[in-house]
């Protein structure tokens, strides 16, 4: 059907078309009411399933400048659920333009690849708005309600319990709910999570698939602890095969998202757990990274035993989701150090006194205004506290944490007291926005990928086929969304990608706007930048002894120009570290530190193993030494940090060559002996 000129127009307004402008507030109509039969024209269209009709919320304002509420609303109610009409009612009490920007609001995030959450501004908006947060609550106990009489049989079973329009409603009440920490949710979202996810029959099928997987969406984009827990247990409970498949999806993407919500984040129980199970017993260790291990008198079994697996399968979900959990605690004081998150005197992070994580870590108290005083555990009460960073310290209170962590050996469940400091250079305040520090490094794709994910980059996939990309970046926000840092990279052949600039955004109003490196405050440079040192240590081809046989190419240029580099700041810390241990190894006094390598001296010859790559050249011709190595540090050594095995390598590696005379893999011995 053709549109009238004014209902042509105002329909490109409404539904974001039209060219001057993407909001009904931007448009260019001097006064709304010479609309009004363009938009009793569009209302009829969608009522009378014409072509061309506007979405549900447009056609809601359409009919607030046309007149026709009680009409739409009318016909909304007999098409859907009383859920969505409740929502209806409560938009269809706003003026025009509140409906436009509620309107707007929604298709910002609607049909996006990927999907996008809703902004939190968005989302303190629609709190502010006239009946929404009422709405919010009322919607939720009613579905729970729903659910509740369908489990006790009150009404007939059905796979679609909520109908679209109200799974939409009530994601978006659970959205507002979650991210307002709301008091009353986690009780009610238990309950009807757990009612949508079984039916009350023996039927393998839920009540309401949708509603199940709207509400993990709305808890990936706002997380809190319960509702993380709310959906393991539906996962658990369902009978549907596929359904725990899709929420382990989705709790891949979840569980990361919640260390970014500190201040509920620390809800999470801490996992502290040892149980015995007959002749077995579970240990759950906070020592270092989280690890559930078991236990058969005093040997530490490979995995779960089969009696325990057999006879207590219940308990060995339970006791994983624990394990799971403390990570993620951790992952989370390591999220709040990142970002500088103070805490006021109540919670969150007062809810870890007693932890020993906690307690293994260094605080600061500020117990004057503007004054802080850094201490071991959570000790000072009733002031603002938050993790002490080395980028705010003094390289003297540097120093004197290290020793402390060395001497009490402390093992900390990240690196605080030995982390990198990454300062701004003179190069890099001159170079303006980018920093050219880790440009031209030859990595491993699969490799930086997967640490991308797991530090929190965002990235696109790069190939070379058709429509693929050989270029991307690699980014992370932090700074509690204040800051976003870019590593842009590139394929270099099959298998390879080489690395490029490193830039800053700041958000501004709506928008990232590119920063100059000296607006960057220091704690953001420095923890973007240790990122991207990690993700060059770990995945370059510099480390990899077997390239000393390639032929000559780039890729051997490379390697042979980066493995005995100058010192990165993540090798310098690992200097340091080895500074305080080379006393207490039994083979201290065949070992020297020098600026970049530790110099070990065997019965046959002198080697230098270099502190970043971990590669050996020998003396006193610089002859290099392959060994690919197949095992860590001797046990029984304390180890202050380790996050990518280097520091192991290396001291596996001087123990072995300080005993040169005693080798005998005759790949080595050769290269020993060799003129």
């Amino acid at each position: 059907m053709e549109l009238s000129p004014l209902a042509k127009r105002l329909y490109d307004v409404l539904g974001a078309t039209a060219r001057d402008t993407t909001t009904l507030a931007g448009a260019n109509i001097p006064d709304l009411r010479v609309m009004a039969a363009g938009a009793r024209e569009l209302v009829e269209n969608t009522i009378h399933d014409r072509h061309p009709s506007l979405g549900t919320w447009s056609t809601v304002v359409a009919a607030g400048i046309g007149g026709m509420d009680a009409r739409l609303a009318a016909w909304l109610a007999e098409k859907q659920g009383v859920i969505a009409v409740a929502e209806n009612t409560v938009v269809f009490g706003w003026e025009v333009e509140r409906r436009a920007l509620f309107s707007e609001l929604l298709r910002s995030v609607a049909w996006t690849v990927p999907r996008r959450p809703m902004p939190i501004d968005g989302l303190d908006w629609l709190a502010e708005q006239p009946g929404y947060l009422g709405f919010t609550r009322t919607a939720l106990e009613s579905a729970e309600a729903r659910v509740a009489r369908l489990q006790a049989g009150e009404i007939p079973y059905t796979t679609r319990l909520f109908d679209d329009a109200e799974v939409a409603a009530l994601g978006r009440a659970v959205r507002l709910a979650l991210h307002r920490d709301e008091t009353w949710l986690p009780d009610l979202l238990d309950g009807l999570v757990r009612g949508i996810a079984v039916a009350p029959t023996n039927a393998k099928t839920l009540p309401s698939q949708a509603l199940l997987y709207e509400i993990a969406r709305a808890t990936e984009d706002r997380p809190t602890p319960e509702a993380i827990a709310s959906l393991r247990t539906a996962a658990r409970i369902t009978r549907h095969a596929g359904v725990p498949k899709e929420l382990a999806k989705k709790f891949k993407r979840i569980e990361p998202t919640l260390a970014d919500r500190l201040d509920v984040a620390f809800r999470m129980p801490d996992g502290r757990l040892r149980e015995t199970f007959g002749e077995h017993t579970a240990v759950i260790s906070t020592d270092g990274a989280v690890e559930l291990s078991w236990w058969h008198g005093d040997r530490k079994l490979k995995s779960v035993p089969a009696a325990v697996r057999r006879d207590h399968p219940d308990d060995v979900k339970r006791l994983k989701d624990a394990a799971r959990q403390a990570a993620q605690r951790q992952l989370t004081l390591a999220r709040a150090l990142e970002a500088g998150y103070t805490s006021p005197a109540p919670p969150p992070y007062r809810q870890l006194e007693g932890n020993p994580v906690a307690d293994r870590l260094i605080w600061e108290f500020e117990v004057t205004p503007g004054v802080w005083e850094a201490r071991l555990g959570l000790t000072v009460p009733d002031v603002p506290v938050r993790l002490w960073h080395p980028a705010r310290a003094s390289v003297e209170e540097v120093r004197a944490w290290r020793e402390v962590v060395q001497d009490k050996e402390i093992r900390q469940p990240f690196k605080q007291a030995f982390r990198e400091v990454y300062l701004l250079t003179p190069a890099e305040e001159a170079s303006g926005v980018g920093s050219r520090r880790f440009e031209g490094h030859i990595v491993h794709y699969s490799r930086i990928r997967a640490l991308f994910k797991d530090r929190g980059w965002a990235s696109r996939y790069m190939g070379f086929w058709d429509g693929g990309h050989d270029d991307g970046q690699a980014r992370r926000v932090l700074a509690g969304g204040q800051w976003r840092a870019t590593l842009s990279h590139h394929l270099y052949e099959e298998g390879y990608a080489q690395t490029s600039v490193v830039t800053f955004d700041r958000h501004i109003g709506d928008r990232w706007r590119e920063a100059p490196l000296t607006e960057v405050p220091p704690l953001v440079f420095s923890e973007a930048m240790r990122d991207a040192d990690l993700f060059v240590g770990v995945s370059s081809i510099m480390s990899e002894p077997q390239w000393a046989d390639r032929e000559p190419g780039e890729l051997r240029h490379y390697w042979e120009s980066c493995s005995f580099a100058e010192l990165s700041s993540s090798a310098e810390v690992r200097r340091d570290a080895l500074a305080r241990l080379l006393p207490r190894l039994t083979i201290a006094d065949r070992c020297t530190l020098t600026g970049r390598y530790l110099v070990v001296r065997g019965d046959l010859r002198t080697y230098r193993i270099h502190l970043n790559s971990a590669n050996i050249l020998m003396e006193p011709n610089d002859a290099y030494l392959c060994i690919v190595a197949k095992t860590t540090a001797s046990s029984g050594l304390f180890l202050p940090f380790e996050e990518d095995g280097r520091l192991s390598l290396i001291l596996s590696k001087a123990f072995l060559l300080a005993d040169d005379t005693a080798i005998t893999d005759p790949t080595i011995v050769r290269q020993i002996r060799a003129a």
